[in-house]
């Protein structure tokens, strides 16, 4: 039997879900780093609302998104399985056919199953066809765009913006499109069209709650922000000292106390579960059009911590104790099967990676549920392992940021390779000091766990193929 707390009382969860299943608002943003928050050691711009999910609920200071990029970050949290059990790798463009097979359950279709409303709101990016848009993948309604924002035929600087004039990638890329249930309402052309999506999507978010308030709820909150093109509407243009990318963390940070309200407003925040987090690290080489890793090593597009630690704040007043941190070992994976412990929904019936974190949401924070996690990359490279403590890196060719850019512009990447390395995170989280000499145990111990993981989803850094991977969804 599983217990939770609530107003410092035990109860069972069955108990709890033969009284009222929770509301889930899950709010995640794009491109957000380690450091983006007040709490985390953000400068020039404050995050009060963000910040008070924190005070009213648990930090997370060790979650990590799947992968470091955005579709395959995407399937990881929608299916609680590593990308690459599923078959998604990288950011799936808008001239391919791919996307998150619909044979695949998504946390949308797992709720479902108990009587919730599902509903989508924001950047999908797990195919923009029709057998993988929301509606098709468990969700009731959805409003947003089906991929990055910076997928659009349009060159820009500052706030001015141009058609693509030199850029083979853009000149590829079709109008942006904004997408109500499965049609196109509009194009997306300007960074003044950009300028209103967080308020766009926050409206529709807040419709949603105000229709549904008499049935549990399922909300995913996907920001498009603040991946590049930044945009900002007037209410927080020039606001912060940090500039635009502050700018756009104030109205983000606005878009939550506008979800906050109206769960109070409608009498509902005593028995919603708020989850706040990111799909990857900050995409450094746009310089002050970026945000921070806070300390960690490199960012975006890199298996180092930067890349794929982000914040993570969980919310569920009377079960989730206020303000606490919690230091265990979690992911986006988890998020699918602790919903379904938690509302006693059956998991899908394919194996997944994820696991129960609810013992760390109700203060048993000493023990992570999740033993281990494995830093994909790539279409199928296994580049490092981690345990709760120490991080196994394993011998790859990855992206180094050189030069930052400037107001939109990106700047120089480069390319550098790292050897097998060790790195104990507890005293070293941004990995600058070698270790492997002297835990040998533990780099023997971390290898045997990453050799199964290649015997069941394989590695292509290693040639292993795998026994256990799933293909992603194509369409004709």
């Amino acid at each position: 039997m599983k217990y939770l707390i609530a107003g410092g009382v035990l109860i069972s969860s069955a108990s709890l879900q033969a009284q009222t299943l929770p509301n889930i608002v899950l709010i995640f943003l794009d491109d957000m780093g380690y450091g983006d928050l007040t709490i985390t050691g953000a400068t020039g711009y404050q995050t009060p609302n963000i910040d008070r999910l924190a005070k009213e609920g648990m930090f997370f200071s060790h979650f990590y998104a799947a992968q470091p990029i955005s579709s395959a970050s995407r399937a990881g949290i929608m299916t609680g399985c590593y990308p690459n059990r599923v078959g998604i790798s990288g950011a799936l463009m808008p001239q391919g056919n791919t996307g998150l097979n619909p044979d695949e359950e998504t946390l949308a279709e797992v709720l479902k199953k108990k009587g919730y409303t599902c509903g989508a709101v924001g950047k999908w990016h797990l195919g923009h066809l029709p057998p993988f848009l929301p509606l098709q993948q468990g969700f009731d309604s959805y409003l947003g765009l089906p991929y990055s924002n910076d997928m659009w035929p349009v060159d820009y600087e500052g706030n001015r913006a141009t058609p693509a004039s030199n850029l083979p990638n853009k000149l590829r890329h079709p109008p942006l499109p904004l997408i109500d249930g499965n049609e196109k309402i509009r194009e997306i052309w300007t960074l003044e069209d950009q300028a209103g999506l967080t308020t766009l999507y926050t409206e529709r978010a807040v419709t949603f709650i105000e229709q549904n308030k008499e049935q549990p709820f399922f909300l995913y909150f996907a920001h498009s922000m603040p991946h590049v093109p930044l945009a900002v509407s007037d209410k927080f243009k020039g606001k912060s000292e940090q500039g635009l990318y502050g700018d756009v963390m104030m109205e983000i940070d606005w878009s939550v106390r506008q979800v906050m309200e109206s769960l109070e407003k409608n009498r509902l925040d005593k028995n919603t579960l708020v989850i706040f987090t990111s799909d990857n690290g900050p995409w450094y080489n746009f310089g002050n059009h970026a945000g921070s890793n806070g300390g960690l090593r490199e960012a975006k597009a890199t298996t180092f911590e930067g890349g794929q630690r982000v914040p993570c704040l969980m919310r569920w007043k009377g079960v989730i104790p206020a303000g606490t941190v919690c230091n265990g070992l979690a992911t986006t994976l988890d998020i699918l099967p602790t919903l379904a412990s938690l509302t006693g929904a059956p998991l899908p019936l394919k194996e997944i990676d994820g696991v129960d974190i609810s013992p760390l949401m109700r203060g048993e924070t000493e023990t992570s549920p999740r033993k281990y996690f494995l830093y994909y990359y790539g279409i199928n490279n296994l580049e490092a392992i981690r345990d709760h403590r120490f991080k196994l890196i394993f011998p790859h060719k990855h992206a180094v940021y050189l030069e930052p850019g400037y107001n939109g512009f990106p700047g120089k990447v480069g390319q550098d390779e790292t050897g097998l390395s060790l790195y104990d995170l507890r005293r070293d989280p941004g990995e600058r000091i070698d270790v492997k000499d002297m835990y040998p145990g533990i780099v023997e111990k971390l290898t045997a766990i990453a050799q199964k993981a290649r015997e069941d989803l394989g590695d292509d850094l290693t040639g292993y193929e795998g026994q256990n991977r799933r293909e992603a969804g194509r369409s004709n």
